[in-house]
């Protein structure tokens, strides 16, 4: 019985995971089985069984909230390569795992990638680091690129509704599963080209603007020069749009800690939490605090907050960006 070597590409289902996965896949062509969820999906390895040899590619998903399960995957023989920017704690050593990970808070899993790649396709890093609301590290990434201010601002909304895609309790709430989106983009080399002529882009940015419209009458619920607490109600279109909205006022008021609280049905909030971006540090440490919480440096979230732990959250926050 001949072996049949299987291949499994596991990656956030936001602009980063997204753009990850494109640029290695337009380098390295492989039929696999895509394994990903909506952003806040994080425990992707839990969905994957391998065997001796198998290649798994990981991206843009916390190390440190997989260990168990990459610790199986090892033991059963995997080779895994992992690409991540988010706190990972201790990495394990084995001669099957291969890790380019880096917390710095300039960075993102594909500006990583796009460095293991030699720039081969430097544009979709750039908008997978505008998605991720690195507007400062894409424009420097940008540069050889030598593009026009009109088109450095397409890649930046085309990275924002990507992301803006991937926020929401289930799959139900989004427009695109990320694999779907993935699929759909996975046919353009060049993000132009998507950008001008694929209907689906077309389809997302008037998702994005429709839901970006609705969250801009909300008004925050706690503001000072140092701190927003903006809570939004349970709908789809709040489930979609509040992690955008986050990097959004992040832009707007960088001396600002944000933190956005959507309601859920089962009386908890969902909550986004962004660093000032004039000192990118500490939000990753804020939500680990609480039981589903987790992130990087600048940019955070907690899956689940009990509506009983608000204040303790509001104390908690205030007190982390002081």
């Amino acid at each position: 019985m001949d072996f049949i070597m299987q291949y499994f590409d596991v990656f956030n289902g936001d602009a980063d995971g997204i753009c990850a996965l494109h640029q290695m896949r337009l380098a390295n062509p492989q039929t696999s089985t895509l394994v990903t969820g909506v952003k806040r999906d994080i425990n992707l390895l839990r969905k994957v069984q391998a065997g001796l040899n198998d290649k798994i590619l990981v991206l843009d998903i916390s190390l440190d909230k997989n260990r168990d399960d990459l610790t199986r995957l090892l033991d059963t023989g995997a080779q895994i390569d992992y690409f991540d920017h988010h706190f990972a704690g201790d990495i394990p050593q084995h001669d099957k795992l291969q890790t380019t990970i880096d917390t710095d808070p300039n960075t993102c899993t594909s500006l990583l990638v796009n460095s293991f790649l030699k720039q081969k396709f430097l544009a979709w890093a750039v908008t997978a680091a505008f998605g991720d609301n690195l507007n400062q590290s894409a424009i420097t990434a940008a540069k050889p690129l030598n593009l026009s201010t009109t088109q450095l601002d397409q890649l930046k909304l085309l990275g924002t509704c990507i992301n803006y895609n991937g926020y929401g309790a289930s799959l139900d709430d989004l427009i695109f599963t990320p694999d779907d989106l993935y699929r759909k983009i996975s046919h353009y080399e060049n993000p132009f080209e998507f950008i001008e002529s694929d209907e689906n882009y077309i389809t997302l940015n008037s998702g994005y603007k429709e839901d970006i419209s609705q969250v801009e009458n909300c008004k925050a619920e706690l503001q000072t020069t140092t701190h927003n607490i903006t809570i939004l109600p349970d709908e789809k279109w709040a489930r979609r749009v509040g992690g955008v909205y986050a990097n959004q006022l992040a832009t707007e008021n960088p001396a600002r800690a944000h933190a956005m609280l959507t309601h859920q049905a089962d009386n908890s909030f969902v909550v986004s939490v962004r660093a000032p971006l004039n000192n990118k540090t500490g939000a990753d440490e804020l939500c680990r605090q609480f039981a589903t919480g987790g992130g990087r440096k600048a940019a955070a979230g907690i899956n689940k907050l009990p509506s009983s732990d608000y204040d303790l959250f509001v104390e908690k926050f205030t007190a982390a960006f002081s």
